[in-house]
């Protein structure tokens, strides 16, 4: 008995808590209090209007702000690898003519090389196969002219990697993606 009455004593306070703890809302403030003039007053003449601004396009920047890197730019040129291979095939070769010539016209502008391994295999295993896979990407584009000083290899291995994926998913994880950076 003792615990019910202490119960309805504690559902009681807390009824007269939550009813006497609330406030009345506060009233709104009207338009023309806000404003710090009249409403009907027309603003001061010697404001800019939006036809004196600048509009002129800017071009869009696609380089992401904390990394510095522009991964659209050569996306067309993502080098794909057969299953547990790191050589690159003749059929892949001119997407890195095209990223040859990409620096070319970018000079302030250089490449990271990002390997990639599908699911299968241990990660270890997986990070040796996309860093094997980047650098065979280096050592071409250095045969074809591109300078040392533009390119740096890495590997994420299977990382990224769906795990349990279908065939073509796994073509698609074996690969180097090709990552614009502005040169330092």
């Amino acid at each position: 008995m003792k615990l019910v009455s202490q119960k309805l004593c504690l559902v009681f306070a807390s009824a007269v808590f939550a009813f006497t703890g609330c406030s009345k809302k506060p009233e709104r403030p009207t338009p023309a209090s806000t404003l710090g003039q009249a409403v009907d007053n027309p603003p001061p003449s010697n404001l800019s209007t939006v036809s004196d601004l600048d509009t002129r396009l800017t071009p869009r920047d696609d380089f992401d702000a904390l990394t510095g890197q522009n991964r659209v730019a050569l996306q067309g040129s993502t080098v794909y690898f057969e299953f547990d291979q790191s050589s690159i095939k003749p059929s892949e070769r001119e997407k890195l003519k095209v990223a040859k010539e990409y620096l070319e016209k970018n000079p302030g502008q250089r490449l990271l090389l990002e390997g990639h391994a599908d699911w299968r295999g241990t990660a270890e295993y997986n990070l040796g196969l996309g860093d094997r896979r980047s650098n065979a990407v280096k050592k071409y584009l250095l045969s074809i002219g591109v300078a040392a000083d533009k390119l740096e290899a890495n590997s994420k291995g299977s990382l990224e990697a769906k795990p349990n994926a279908d065939a073509a998913t796994m073509e698609k994880d074996r690969r180097v993606d090709l990552i614009v950076v502005k040169s330092k």
